[in-house]
């Protein structure tokens, strides 16, 4: 029996890109479908040459087609854009806004979650990118934004190493596992250090947040700078609409510094979530998070314990979160990123953002 031309096409609605997550049908990426002798014979157009993705469109299409009747193999090849596809394809995705209009680019409905403290070393970027792979099992739309400029850690902690690919003037974030990921890392040779000021830091943020294609998000999660510098302070005028969490280690002088974090995030008008005590335990004590949360009359969303696995799997490039979801922290982060699902309709937000659906 010949396999209907109909049902192929249908059946390659399955096939998602997997850096896009949109129909390749959808995306006008099929090309020459042809059916001879139970072999349908085609070709995907990829946005770049060399495309690194090229085993997830074989898997996907194989899979996609096995169920229609009459089908005895596949042959597919992949082509490239050309220039004036790459142009039609960036303005769908950009719901027909222009590429210059500098307009930062979520849906309306995605929550932005701003994770700060007052200094470094309390383990933030680990809580944010573990926090992120929660949201993402949980199956929350998720994006991770690493904002952290100078101390850019979130791609090794979740072992993303592919580079985004830019599309005219269009990026697109690496996707691993469903989690989109965006970080000044990727655009730096090895350790290369971020030598910047002020005003190449805002422009740095405001391009990942207005050039880079997120998509439809359920969440993003922001990775915040420590202090209450430059980088800070743009996020805070440029995401208006972000819900901080705090993040503390126990002792009193990581309680008095992450205060300042917390009322930096009032006066940009930014909505306190809650506070989450991370390393808590004999070393460093415990209860200061909670402190912490009753002093500034926020939440207090839970704690996580000195646990070695959390920086061991963070080595790895394998969030505890994923690797070892039995860990005793990867359980208490679970926790934390339920408690704030829970308060999605708690409070509200003080600015609006004019953001493109």
């Amino acid at each position: 029996m010949q396999p209907d031309r109909d049902a192929v096409l249908k059946a390659l609605e399955q096939v998602i890109d997997p850096e896009l997550q949109r129909p390749v049908t959808e995306l006008d990426m099929v090309r020459g479908v042809e059916i001879a002798d139970g072999i349908v014979s085609l070709t995907i157009v990829l946005t770049i040459a060399g495309c690194p993705l090229r085993q997830s469109f074989e898997q996907q299409v194989e899979q996609a087609l096995a169920g229609v009747p009459g089908i005895r193999g596949v042959a597919l090849s992949f082509g490239v854009m050309t220039p004036e596809e790459r142009q039609v394809l960036t303005t769908k995705l950009r719901g027909g806004a222009p590429a210059n209009d500098k307009t930062i680019r979520l849906h309306r409905d995605t929550r932005v979650i701003a994770v700060a403290s007052g200094k470094g070393g309390v383990g933030k970027s680990s809580l944010s990118a573990n926090l992120a792979v929660a949201f993402s099992q949980r199956g929350r739309r998720t994006g991770i934004l690493d904002a952290d400029i100078y101390g850019h850690s979130i791609p090794h902690i979740l072992g993303i190493h592919q580079k985004p690919v830019a599309v005219d003037e269009m990026i697109v974030p690496p996707v691993k596992d469903g989690l989109k990921l965006m970080s000044i890392g990727f655009f730096l040779d090895g350790n290369e250090p971020v030598m910047w000021r002020g005003p190449m830091l805002h422009r740095a943020l405001e391009q990942f947040l207005t050039d880079v294609h997120w998509g439809e998000l359920d969440v993003l999660v922001v990775d915040m700078p420590p202090g209450t510098g430059d980088v800070s302070i743009s996020l805070g005028q440029l995401l208006p609409r972000a819900e901080v969490v705090i993040v503390t280690t126990p002792q009193k002088l990581a309680q008095d510094v992450a205060s300042r974090a917390a009322s930096m995030a009032q006066k940009t008008n930014m909505r306190l979530l809650g506070v989450i005590e991370n390393m808590s335990g004999d070393v460093f004590g415990e209860g200061g998070g909670q402190e912490l949360a009753s002093d500034l009359g926020i939440p207090f969303l839970g704690s996580v314990p000195l646990d070695p696995v959390l920086r061991e799997q963070g080595d790895l490039g394998a969030p505890v979160v994923a690797a070892e979801p039995d860990a005793e922290s990867a359980r208490a982060i679970v926790a934390i990123a339920e408690a704030i699902d829970a308060r999605r309709d708690v409070g509200g937000i003080v600015k609006s953002l004019p953001l493109v659906s």
